[in-house]
């Protein structure tokens, strides 16, 4: 082995490396990036709140200082309930994760159980089986209060036990849930590296500027470009709801909003695309470029994190990602069926997608500055 050749090869490949501003460039963001993200998740895990709405129907003392007790453990948020209309229609309504209801007589029991030891009162906790982080948590916390209420009141006898609900009436696994984040989150990866990727060809191979002596214009050629991406995006989908109703028996509602969703969501992020294009000038750095862009939106956005876990300025930072409402908008369409809820994340994402769109048109040239 000739060491000279290796080492001249090597200091060669450095020096194209410097040479190449953008790949320097993202080459150190993307690391310096996927450090700040992580560590701002996680590092601030441990200190957030997790909100746990209550609903008293007994409202005495006793289920004050259960209420109290909860909210001292400076894990748990406390929203209290004061509804007339049916708990599972609040929760549906107002797109509830975890709810407590405290029943109407719990003193009474409590007291009662003194003198018959039969008698017992059960709370009954509503939970969102997407939310498995949250649900682990506030179950550890819960049971914890109960025992040490138990231990109180008949030295460990099951006095105040619990039942769980979930809020969702069908029977879906945790996988049914994962389902729309995936499908969000692949229709992102390849929208926004597909158009980066053509964009930065074209330019590099001159077709761009090939296109100045056709009657195509810039509008036409992007919208011709987002199609496809769509065409891509269905596909993907497809093949991701067929692998997972064939290998997981997967259970999701395709519905007509759903599918609005999705076709906003992939002129969403072809769109970003196009944007990031015009300012990667080489092919090298159109994949650092794309995965900085997508990789903070991935584990923000609530595809594998639940959005309520994190600390409170990374949860302002994912409301303002498109991601994040193309998650919830599909979770809300094709899992909850809350209608409303996906109307309104269908509006933003819509919102999202013209943006975009005409942000690319306005910044894609034919030519080189």
């Amino acid at each position: 082995m000739n060491l000279k050749i290796v080492g001249i090869d090597f200091l060669y490949s450095i020096r194209s490396w410097l040479r190449s501003r953008g790949t320097v460039f993202w080459s150190l963001l993307f690391p310096v990036m996927l450090i700040l993200l992580f560590g701002a998740i996680f590092s601030g895990m441990g200190e957030g709140k997790y909100t746990l709405y209550v609903q008293d129907l007994d409202d005495t003392d006793m289920s004050h200082g259960f209420v109290d007790v909860l909210n001292k453990t400076g894990i748990i948020n406390i929203m209290n309930v004061t509804t007339n209309e049916p708990i599972t229609d609040y929760i549906k309504k107002n797109n509830v994760k975890n709810l407590i209801v405290i029943p109407q007589g719990y003193k009474s029991a409590i007291i009662s159980s003194s003198v018959d030891p039969s008698v017992k009162v059960n709370l009954t906790y509503y939970f969102d089986p997407a939310e498995q982080q949250t649900n682990q948590v506030l179950r550890s916390v819960i049971s914890s209060v109960l025992q040490g209420l138990n231990m109180q009141l008949s030295q460990g006898r099951t006095v105040v036990g619990i039942q769980e609900e979930s809020t969702i009436t069908e029977n879906f696994g945790f996988i049914d849930f994962f389902i729309p984040g995936m499908i969000g989150f692949t229709i992102m990866q390849q929208s926004i590296y597909g158009s980066i990727e053509r964009n930065t060809k074209f330019r590099k191979d001159g077709i761009l500027r090939k296109l100045l002596t056709t009657p195509i214009t810039r509008s036409e050629w992007i919208l011709a470009k987002m199609l496809f991406m769509l065409f891509l995006a269905f596909i993907s989908t497809s093949v991701a709801i067929g692998v997972g109703v064939l290998a997981f028996g997967i259970k999701v509602n395709i519905n007509l909003l759903s599918i609005v969703i999705i076709v906003a969501t992939s002129f969403l992020f072809s769109g970003i695309g196009m944007i990031i294009g015009r300012f990667v000038k080489e092919e090298e750095t159109a994949d650092m470029a794309a995965g900085a862009i997508s990789f903070p939106m991935m584990f923000l956005a609530g595809t594998f994190f639940a959005v309520d876990a994190m600390p409170e300025v990374i949860q302002t930072i994912a409301h303002a990602l498109p991601l994040f409402y193309v998650n919830e908008g599909l979770r809300n369409a094709m899992i909850y069926m809350n209608q409303t809820k996906a109307l309104i994340n269908a509006g933003i994402v819509l919102i999202f997608a013209a943006m975009f769109f005409i942000a690319g048109v306005v910044l894609t040239k034919w030519k080189e500055d």
